[in-house]
Parts: C-alpha cells; structure tokens; sequence
C-alpha cells in the first residue's frame, strides 16, 4: 500500500529519465539554490488492532513470554486492541488512536541539471499524534501503552524532473527522527509497575514523493506524501508484587515478577502542502 500510494509519482520520474528531455529546452525555469519553507498537513498510523503487549517473565531481556494463572491458563487470554480500554473488559471498548495535523518547517539546496533536480533537504517540527494499545486480563483487568511524537525530524534527499513549465514532480527519501513520550495505565492496583525509558529516541528512515510548482522566481508551492517509520522499544513497565497475592500471575512467574513492552514499530504516514522561498 505504502509504494502504490507514490507508484505515480515514481513512474513519472522514470519515464522522465527513459526519454532524451535531458537535452531540452526546460523554459528558462531554474530550480538551483538555497531554499527555506514551511509545510503544513495531516499525519496519521497505520491500523494496529492486530498489535499484542509483549511479557518478559523470565528475566532474559527478551519479550516472549507468557503470564499464566496457577492452573497454567493464559492469563492475558481476553485478547487486545488497537486503542485505549474504556473498561476491565474487551466488551467495554477501546477509544482509538489519535491522528492530527502536523506542520514543519524546511531548509533545503536544489541543483539542476538540466530537466533533472537532485538536492538535499531538512525539516523538522511537530506531529500530533498518539498510538495506544490495550491488553486485557482475566483477572479483569486492562493495561494500556500509549506512545507520541513531541517533535520530529527527516533529512531527505530529492530527486526531481521540472517540465518546462516550472512544475517538478519528484521522490524522496532519507533518514528521520522522532522524540518519543510513552506513557502506562492500567485497572491493576495489586501489582507496583515501574516505568522505564519514558522518552526514547526514535530514529528510522522516511520515502515517498511530491510535486512542486515555481510560481515565481523565488516562490514555489507543492505537496508531498512520506512513509516514516520510527524504531522504538526501549520502553517498557517493570511489575512488581505490591500488594497483590502470592497467586498473583506476575507473582508466580519463573522471575518472580515480569516486564511489559510493546510489540510493534512506530509508523506513520503524512500528506503535507508546502510553500518555499527560494534564494
């Protein structure tokens, strides 16, 4: 889904570099320089109800474990969600994740040469987003993560084809970085948990492509769609006995206790417009 959402885009740009435009005229329109700008768009996950809290009850570092009762039963076995749990139960519900607008701005240098436009290009800024996920347990019991971005950051590379026109459809691709915030809720108030790596730095890699349009010398305004994912999982929740029985599933574990991490990647998606000033 990810690579037909920019498969146009790409089949653009080949097409562009299959043909002998290279030694047209490109009208006059000049893309080489400095640049600076802003964008401003929607972000939003994929669909992640499919997404399990991960145990560590042995204490080996390694999240693939399961939390049984006394008679061996899997004690997380009502199952989970892609949100936030409004109750003990899978039957009460969970609220969704949140997707939102994000903005950035930019700072870039495109050179031409000429019908093709390579440079280089940073942003960064903030996206307003969270992704949660619920487990639940027979007890009942529910425990929820929920993770989102304070700011981020991409350093992307851009390869182009400008018509004669002024307009440059391209694609894209490079390095990203997100300042992460997780946070830990649950219905247990039996066991002690201990959050660790409450922020994390999330650093991953971004593609997808856009198309920009000169209106001027040195305005252009565009649109771009990028495919970032974060690689986060340092987080996690330390359980301890507290008050909870002797029975107490976490209790009985061959570590006496267990740890609580997610199991998934941070992805995002983001379709943004953007306007630059062009030296």
């Amino acid at each position: 889904m990810k690579l037909i959402a920019i498969a146009p885009l790409g089949a653009t740009l080949a097409f562009a570099l299959a043909t002998p435009a290279l030694a047209q005229d490109n009208g006059g329109v000049d893309w080489t320089g400095p640049y600076v700008g802003v964008s401003f768009g929607k972000t939003w996950q994929k669909k992640d109800g499919g997404e399990h809290l991960r145990f560590d009850t042995d204490a080996d570092g390694e999240f693939d474990d399961v939390v049984r009762t006394g008679s061996g039963a899997n004690a997380f076995s009502p199952g989970t969600c892609g949100g936030a749990a409004r109750g003990v139960t899978p039957a009460s519900g969970c609220d969704s994740d949140k997707n939102a607008i994000g903005w950035m701005g930019h700072v870039g240098y495109d050179k031409q040469f000429g019908n093709i436009v390579a440079g280089v290009v940073a942003e960064g800024g903030r996206a307003f987003i969270d992704d949660k996920v619920s487990e639940f347990s027979t007890t009942p019991a529910y425990y929820t993560m929920r993770r989102s971005i304070d700011w981020n950051a991409n350093l992307r590379a851009r390869l182009g084809y400008t018509t004669p026109g002024g307009i440059m459809p391209y694609i894209t691709g490079g390095l990203s970085y997100a300042r992460v915030q997780n946070y830990f809720r649950t219905s247990n108030t039996a066991n002690s948990f201990t959050r660790n790596n409450a922020e994390e730095d999330g650093w991953g890699w971004n593609m997808g492509g856009g198309v920009e349009a000169k209106v001027s010398d040195h305005f252009s305004i565009g649109a771009r769609y990028l495919w970032t994912r974060y690689n986060v999982g340092d987080y996690r929740v330390d359980v301890g006995a507290g008050t909870a029985a002797a029975t107490n599933p976490f209790r009985i574990t061959p570590s006496g206790g267990a740890s609580i991490n997610r199991g998934d990647k941070f992805d995002t998606q983001s379709v943004m417009v953007t306007t630059s000033y062009r030296f």
